[in-house]
């Protein structure tokens, strides 16, 4: 075989492989953060390892939208005092001004990442995407509590004070919410 045709058939293999790892890269990342807590990852519980104790938190509620998403995003409550093995319930506000349908996916995070692992979410609006109609205004919940095994932890035990954040991107319509603003604009045009 010619060098030059084996040094190309190389080059665009490694091209290849680097490409695969990279997809990979996401979903192995993703899985590592919510099995560890690393970079503030929650977990997600069922909400039978919720058992209160007499130690509380004020868990503080941040939003944001990605650079270019039209709906405006806010929590309802700025923050809310819980104690550590008890659930709660807090929702966050999101609505669209536009006159098109727009979905959306919210990214989370929690800091100090000490609290990551123990903040357990039972319920959260983030585990699925969103699709907010032309001036459609929704409350969205997040139920969760701070698992009892942060008092146990050494740099766990410390935490006072948490933040969850949500961040909304926006995503494709899914293809019936295509079709429905599709013919909603027939419509209107006619």
């Amino acid at each position: 075989m010619d060098r030059n045709l084996r040094t190309a058939l190389y080059a665009g293999g490694l091209v290849v492989t680097m490409g695969g790892l990279s997809f990979a890269a996401v979903p192995f990342y993703d899985w590592f953060c919510r099995v560890t807590g690393f970079g503030g990852t929650t977990a997600v519980s069922d909400g039978s390892n919720a058992v209160p104790t007499d130690q509380w938190v004020t868990v503080r509620f941040v939003a944001a939208t990605e650079r270019g998403m039209p709906w405006t995003f806010r929590p309802v409550e700025t923050s809310m005092r819980v104690r550590v093995g008890e659930s709660a319930l807090a929702f966050y506000e999101a609505s669209n001004p536009t006159d098109v349908p727009v979905a959306g996916q919210a990214s989370y995070n929690v800091m100090p990442y000490a609290a990551g692992g123990y903040f357990a979410k039972v319920e959260c609006f983030c585990f699925t995407e969103q699709v907010l109609q032309p001036g459609e205004t929704v409350q969205m919940p997040v139920s969760f509590y701070v698992d009892p095994a942060i008092l146990q932890d050494p740099d766990g035990r410390f935490v006072r004070e948490i933040t969850l954040g949500y961040t909304f991107y926006q995503m494709p319509l899914p293809p019936e919410e295509e079709t429905h603003a599709a013919l909603a604009g027939a419509v209107q045009g006619l």
